[in-house]
């Protein structure tokens, strides 16, 4: 027993001291809860509403209705494309990609420009998606703005812009009948820019 003691202390003693304890180092050295904030960092933001998924979806395509009146183009088309501008603060133009009746909206933003940060294109290649669900009589609008993340320079003001058209406009939209979109106002507004941006 004592040289089987004395054994085991050489063999310890033997092994590089950088060598020691690797399988626990290793372990803490993984960390999934920091791969797991990398996830779900898109925005997004929910409304409940007491009424049916058809109505609701309804609404929600109904795009001048809460978010802006300045734009042209049809944005319940299947494949269509709209373009929406805020002045000349900011311009889009947008697909709607894929429907899913009553249930699911996806729209893909083509083109983008922002007039107040350095990369004016941030918003290009992101997708504005409308989930709908229907549990007790209530229905669930989960709005995901996927790709617009923190890391975005405009994150902020989109996050409060973002805001104030789902919880605010659309949400008062489906439960009085009348949003608070952007009115049609065209002060301020870069015509020559907007000519660039026109629809095909």
């Amino acid at each position: 027993m004592k040289t089987a003691l004395i054994l085991l202390s050489v063999f310890l003693l033997a092994i590089p001291h950088n060598e020691r304890g690797r399988t626990s180092e290793n372990k803490t050295t993984v960390k999934p809860l920091k791969q797991n904030n990398m996830e779900n960092r898109d925005y997004t933001a929910t409304i409940v509403v007491n009424e049916t998924p058809e109505t609701v979806f309804n609404y929600i395509k109904d795009i001048r209705a809460w978010w802006s009146e300045e734009i042209e183009g049809p944005t319940d088309q299947l494949n269509k494309t709209f373009f929406y501008h805020y002045k000349d603060i900011h311009l889009c133009k947008i697909k709607l990609v894929e429907v899913d009746e009553n249930k699911k909206l996806v729209y893909q933003v083509l083109e983008n420009e922002f007039n107040f940060i350095e990369d004016k294109t941030e918003w290009v290649d992101t997708r504005l998606i409308f989930d709908i669900t229907n549990e007790g009589g209530k229905t669930t609008v989960t709005f995901t703005h996927k790709g617009l993340v923190p890391d975005y320079e405009c994150y902020d003001v989109c996050r409060d812009g973002w805001g104030q058209y789902i919880k605010t406009s659309l949400y008062k939209l489906i439960t009085t009948g009348k949003g608070e979109p952007n009115p049609k106002d065209k002060e301020g507004f870069n015509a020559e820019l907007a000519k660039r941006w026109k629809l095909d």
